[in-house]
């Protein structure tokens, strides 16, 4: 029979025993809840990827992930004021302002295009130039940081006297290397040295400020008023100046308060905006016209488009209208991508349909159809712009290369059977040149007395041709 030792000998080796399964117990449940957690973790950040992504990032080889962009316009903003939250009375309603605020942050960048990169606390990284390459970026984002700014400026609590909450941010343009996250929210991450100048930018400005690089500075000098605001030491590359934004320069802004852009900025910025434009539409005509399209090609577009801005400034015409009359020459054969008789009708819905996507006003655009559809043979211009349009799209009448710009559009015109032989041709321009007229004073003084030169010729190529 058990002794009362040997029994409680044995119940203490088994409660020893099960304080040690139990610690066991109790450390294998403290690691099951760190691998729920961490597995909690990464279902949420899968979940910003469809499995159509997840599967396509996979697949996508590594260099594919890494884009080059030569000129982007890098925005860091720092919020300021958490250490003033601890213990402020209203700390509940400041901390709600401040995420209303963040939401019009992303509401300000989606209406300048600026896409958020990246956010760590209370620190933001946008980006201009990334959803669409263009040379407005620096323009839209500093754009984008005055109404931030604004935005900070207006939160304000319970009849405070000054906004609780401040922003500081740092402008570069700059080159950077971008690499697909493939998230919807933040799709890149960004490389580069532009990146760390614009935070450094953003850590060396005053609460409030807007500072500049001196990069930026030289692309958005002639929109904004500036001030010198020192220098940064950077690597390599010594002191860059800096430059804090003031707002709208005075004459470009609605009643000169420097807040609202009025016409005149939204003119200067279209001129910036009309190479972007214009490399689209040369593109799309590289692509789409037809081979045979000997005169009414890419060169003969252009030609148009120098033609336009020259006969324009010496007409005296205002900035809009120079702006008007390149939109107009840039797209006036567009339509021949679609067909040759109705080009000018289809360049007009080309050019509506462009323009719209790049906000253009209504009113604007039904100018710019106008004064396509003036190109249309025979002219009949009704106001100087269609004059000028008119004599800009018939310049090669009175240039010294007439003869060889006329055999490509006698050229063009053989291969589709709409003229016979280069007699019949060279009598039918001979007709029409000595019917034709300048209508602009420019024209008249550039290409009259050379297009009586062209008639002379003509007529020599015409007798020579009778002799023989």
């Amino acid at each position: 029979m058990e002794s009362i030792e040997d029994y409680i000998l044995r119940i203490t080796k088994l409660a020893n025993r099960n304080k040690e399964l139990n610690d066991q117990l109790q450390g294998l449940v403290g690691r099951y809840e760190i691998i729920q957690k961490q597995n909690e973790k990464y279902l949420n950040l899968l979940s910003e990827y469809s499995y159509e992504e997840i599967e396509e990032r996979l697949k996508m080889p590594s260099k594919k992930r890494v884009k080059r962009f030569k000129m982007v316009s890098v925005l860091y903003a720092t919020i300021r004021g958490f250490e003033r939250l601890n213990g402020h009375p209203h700390s509940q309603a400041l901390v709600d302002a401040l995420d209303e605020l963040y939401l019009k942050f992303d509401d300000i960048a989606k209406k300048y295009g600026v896409l958020r990169v990246k956010t760590i606390g209370d620190t933001f990284l946008f980006a201009g130039g990334i959803l669409e390459e263009n040379r407005t970026n620096p323009i839209d984002v500093v754009r984008a940081a005055i109404e931030m700014q604004e935005a900070a400026s207006t939160c304000i609590i319970n009849g405070d006297k000054e906004p609780f909450w401040r922003v500081n941010i740092g402008i570069h343009t700059g080159p950077v290397l971008a690499e697909l996250t493939g998230k919807k929210s933040s799709p890149y991450t960004l490389k580069g040295e532009s990146v760390n100048i614009a935070s450094r930018m953003g850590m060396a400005c005053q609460e409030g400020d807007i500072n500049i690089s001196v990069m930026t500075y030289e692309l958005i000098k002639e929109f904004f008023a500036l001030n010198e605001n020192g220098k940064l030491p950077a690597k390599y590359k010594g002191f860059l100046d800096m430059f804090s934004v003031a707002g709208i320069l005075p004459k470009l802004s609605v009643k000169g308060e420097g807040k609202l852009p009025n016409k005149k900025f939204d003119t200067k910025y279209r001129l910036i905006q009309f190479m972007d434009i214009q490399e689209e539409v040369l593109d799309i005509l590289e692509q789409r016209l037809p081979e045979n399209l000997y005169y009414h090609n890419v060169k003969h577009t252009i030609d148009v488009v120098t033609e336009v801005e020259l006969i324009g400034w010496a007409e005296g015409l205002e900035e809009e209208q120079i702006l008007l009359l390149k939109l107009a020459g840039l797209f006036h054969d567009s339509g021949h991508t679609i067909d040759y008789k109705e080009h000018e009708l289809h360049g007009a819905g080309i050019a509506r349909k462009l323009l719209s996507n790049h906000n253009y006003p209504e009113e604007q655009i039904e100018t710019i159809c106008r004064l396509i559809m003036s190109t249309k043979f025979p002219p009949e211009p009704k106001d100087i712009m269609e004059q000028v349009i008119c004599d800009s799209d018939l310049d090669y009448l009175g240039r010294s290369d007439f003869i060889p710009v006329s055999n490509t559009l006698f050229q063009e015109l053989r291969e589709r059977d709409m003229i016979g032989n280069i007699d019949e041709w060279n009598q039918l321009q001979l007709n029409f040149i000595r019917s034709h007229q300048y209508y602009t004073e420019t024209a008249r003084n550039l290409r009259e007395v050379n297009k009586q030169s062209q008639i002379e010729r003509l007529e020599g190529l015409l007798k020579i041709n009778t002799k023989a």
